[in-house]
């Protein structure tokens, strides 16, 4: 072992990475090769050195992958920094030490799962030796969990094997509530890649858990050595498993019908796709019981988390990409709304028909549709909350509408289940008095909606009723939802919204992420896009609206920066906290009549901050190259932009026409490359008329 440390330390030492990172990962690395339970997966981590694989191996061993926003999420791989049987064995040793410790007697939780299995289709690993992980499912990552509950006395609600449906995130949190459960396991990576997974802890109020609350049990995984396990069958066989029956299915699907404000609106037609996943159980039963005309897309109809049929390989509404398939299929068969959910179900995806062409909203338009629609004549007091990134336009609907706001809250959900608990336990919250019953609605920009208190997470179910209800009273008077919306902004003002995410994956990514924001806080720009910042807020700062720092997991949540620019623009600046990138929010108002001029200007401001802050840690990208998608890591458009793109546009003024060596140079970039990088090449092609004179020849290459 000596040799393969030594070794290792060479090859780390080689990516000019901080020390701070080669060491975490040697003694990582030190302490899973020196383990007696995990020499399984030392053949693999020996050929990844063997083929000088550094990058992989410090990237898999750097650190122990964080316990953060209620849990887990990552790849699926060998090593402290992957999503594996152990470390999902030790984060639920950690949740059953601390339910042990903090809840009743005989303490029991209900577990979740979604499609995904472990496929590596990054090709990471040697295919020609085991793998102790590969094919590993969500639903075997649920078992393994339920075990190690089990031989720690908590009795545990899951679906009975052999069935052909898996319990969403939603239907999650309603169960906890409905069952008694003291807490909940999720088993999902949501709408990550497909080799992605992880492991969401929920607490018995059916959400997950806000500083400093779930710093305690951080604290109680971060203290586990070894978990306690016992196989499944022995469980069931104990009877600390308890198989989940059809009632409860059935109570979740008969709250949210109790959600409908118009039974008699039942005109939309709606073409529903769960890109793979668990949405047929829940948006597609509450649509059909409700009386809707719906049809699922076949293909993306299946369950497979591998998303074979979904471009990028990218299971998520907030991709528009994503519904081409059910849009087509709506054409066809005659209807007027496109809706979709990612995998577990949570988010709400829409394209509406108007004026015979397809009309995809986004996040934010969405979420005013349904705080717009959930207020439209409520007789009894309501409450809304958003998050800070959210549009600013929900304030203004809530607000003309009478309702009560709270629309500054940190990004994640958690807080808004939080705000319902607070509701539902102290009358009030964040300056809001009221009741769980009050509670109206809950947005995020990034297609999250919630409109019960039942349900203490986002959920597409309810959501979705309400718009086919809102877009049939409409129907009946000719309009669409896009008039809807329109009629919204004429009413409130335009306001366009931008989000400009930013990847950068594996240890390197990590620290130019971290860099970046402790350089902005250092040095905070005085212009952004020609445009004066007017004011500056740090989350993190003891003396803000947040106050001081109580936990870790608050210092991560709290890691945001917003600027206010002159001229009423706003633009903020996070980490993710379950992907490797940063996300730029740009709001900038502007009048109904002059929509393209605010988005255009809008986007600017976002696009020229990125440059920015990229610059501060060494990345220079142009901004034609920004125009590739933002599922494209950072270094990729980098390379792009300064290798791939000129040999291209050499090699066809040269006369070569075939399109293979592109393909092999972007087979690192994933599934359908070519259509990622395809709007920068138009950027490129608009900057002047000698690169439009390339046009028909890099059509025939992107396009064929």
């Amino acid at each position: 072992m000596e040799s393969q440390l030594a070794s290792a330390r060479a090859g780390f030492e080689s990516l000019a990475l901080p020390e701070s990172i080669i060491s975490g990962a040697m003694d990582n690395l030190e302490a899973w090769l020196s383990h007696p339970l995990l020499g399984e997966y030392h053949p693999q981590i020996e050929s990844l050195a063997a083929a000088g694989e550094w990058g992989a191996l410090l990237d898999a061993f750097y650190r122990v992958i964080p316990f953060g926003t209620g849990g887990r999420r990552g790849p699926v791989g060998i090593g402290s920094n992957r999503i594996n049987p152990w470390t999902i064995a030790t984060s639920i040793q950690g949740h059953a030490q601390f339910l042990q410790r903090e809840a009743t007697a005989s303490p029991s939780v209900v577990i979740a799962y979604d499609v995904r299995r472990f496929l590596d289709q990054r090709g990471i690993y040697n295919p020609e030796l085991p793998n102790p992980v590969l094919g590993w499912s969500s639903r075997d990552f649920a078992e393994l969990a339920a075990g190690v509950y089990a031989a720690n006395g908590i009795r545990v609600h899951i679906l009975p094997r052999g069935t052909d449906t898996w319990l969403s995130t939603p239907e999650l949190s309603f169960a906890i509530r409905y069952l008694g459960a003291d807490g909940g396991l999720n088993v999902s990576a949501s709408h990550n890649p497909p080799d992605d997974n992880g492991a969401k802890i929920y607490d018995s109020a059916g959400g997950q858990a806000i500083p400093p609350h779930d710093e305690a049990l951080a604290q109680e995984v971060e203290r586990v050595s070894e978990p306690r396990t016992m196989s499944f069958e022995e469980a069931l066989e104990a009877g600390w498993i308890v198989p989940i029956e059809p009632a409860l299915h059935r109570a979740y699907v008969d709250h949210n019908l109790t959600l409908s404000r118009w039974p008699d609106a039942r005109g939309a037609k709606v073409v529903f796709t769960p890109l793979h996943g668990t949405g047929c159980t829940t948006v597609v039963d509450v649509l059909r019981e409700a009386g809707f005309d719906v049809t699922v897309e076949p293909e993306q109809g299946v369950a497979d988390g591998a998303f074979p049929a979904v471009p990028f390989a990218t299971p998520n509404p907030e991709v528009p990409q994503s519904m081409d398939r059910a849009v087509a299929l709506a054409q066809e068969v005659g209807a007027n709304l496109v809706m979709a959910c990612d995998p577990d179900a949570d988010r709400l995806g829409l394209v509406v028909l108007h004026k015979g062409a397809w009309r995809p909203m986004n996040g934010n338009e969405l979420g005013s549709l349904v705080v717009d629609t959930v207020l439209k004549d409520r007789q009894t007091p309501a409450v809304v909350f958003k998050t800070e990134v959210t549009t600013s336009l929900i304030t203004r609907i809530a607000t003309s509408l009478g309702a009560s706001l709270v629309d500054d809250l940190l990004v994640g959900f958690k807080y808004i289940g939080a705000g319902i608990r607070e509701l539902e336990a102290e009358g009030s919250f964040a300056g809001v008095s009221g009741s769980a019953k009050d509670f109206a609605c809950g947005v995020e920009e990034s297609h999250g909606v919630l409109v019960t208190s039942e349900v203490r997470d986002k959920d597409a179910a309810g959501a979705a009723l309400l718009l086919a209800e809102r877009a049939s009273l409409e129907a009946q008077s000719g309009r669409t939802l896009v008039d809807t919306l329109e009629e919204i902004w004429r009413a409130h003002g335009y306001v366009s919204n931008r989000l400009v995410s930013t990847v950068m994956r594996g240890a390197l990514g990590r620290s130019r992420i971290e860099a970046i924001q402790a350089h902005l806080r250092e040095d905070p720009p005085t212009v952004i896009g020609g445009r004066a910042v007017v004011g500056f807020s740090d989350h993190l700062n003891p003396a803000g609206r947040f106050g001081e720092i109580v936990s870790g997991t608050d210092a991560a949540s709290r890691d945001v920066l917003v600027f206010q620019l002159e001229g009423g623009a706003r633009l903020i600046l996070r980490p993710s906290g379950t992907e490797p990138k940063t996300k730029v929010y740009a709001e900038l108002f502007g009048a109904f009549e002059d929509q393209e001029r605010t988005d255009e200007i809008c986007q600017g401001l976002a696009v020229a901050f990125v440059q920015d802050m990229l610059k501060r840690v060494g990345i220079e990208i142009p901004t034609w190259a920004l125009a590739i998608s933002d599922l494209v890591p950072v270094e990729q458009k980098q390379q792009f932009a300064d290798e791939l793109f000129p040999e291209l546009v050499q090699r066809l003024q040269e006369g070569e026409t075939s399109g293979a060596w592109l393909d092999e140079s972007l087979a690192a970039y994933g599934r359908d490359a070519r259509v990622l990088v395809w709007p920068g090449v138009l950027a490129w092609m608009g900057l002047d008329e000698a690169n439009a004179e390339l046009e028909g020849a890099l059509e025939s290459v992107f396009l064929r």
